[in-house]
């Protein structure tokens, strides 16, 4: 039997977001057990329209869509959390590169997933579209 303390998700439900719109943290997310059965190749895959971040440089808002598509090991992300973790980068200063960067290692951590793909398509600015990948298999 699982206890139902250890995979209560903090955000699911609470009806409170108290999360600063400018600190990306792997603290905000949530997990659950894999409902999966191990090894019969599954993929989870994630859609995420509204993300926004802003440039260190100019201050500007960058707007994106990510991508994120694992294979569970034995835990999954909890989507509220998640929106709220996206959420947290809305007034935080970073390259798009090092979004992508940084949300494939904070997932990488979190579900220690047996494979990950975290994309994220900028809009483009200036007429120059950057599509950052990072793609990631358990050894």
């Amino acid at each position: 039997m699982v206890d139902d303390k250890a995979v209560r998700p903090k955000h699911l439900g609470s009806g409170k977001a108290d999360i600063p719109y400018d600190e990306p943290s792997i603290e905000i997310l949530d997990t659950f057990p894999s409902p999966f059965t191990e090894g019969n190749g599954v993929e989870v895959e994630i859609e995420a329209q509204e993300f926004t971040t802003l440039c260190p440089i100019t201050g500007q808002p960058d707007f994106a869509q990510f991508f994120i598509t694992y294979t569970p090991n034995k835990l999954c992300v909890e989507s509220k959390s998640l929106k709220l973790y996206f959420g947290a980068f809305r007034m935080h200063k970073s390259f798009h590169e090092d979004c992508v960067n940084r949300i494939a290692d904070d997932l990488i951590k979190l579900l220690d997933p047996l494979k990950l793909k975290v994309e994220g398509r900028f809009t483009p600015r200036g007429g120059i579209k950057i599509w950052p990948i990072v793609t990631y298999t358990q050894k």
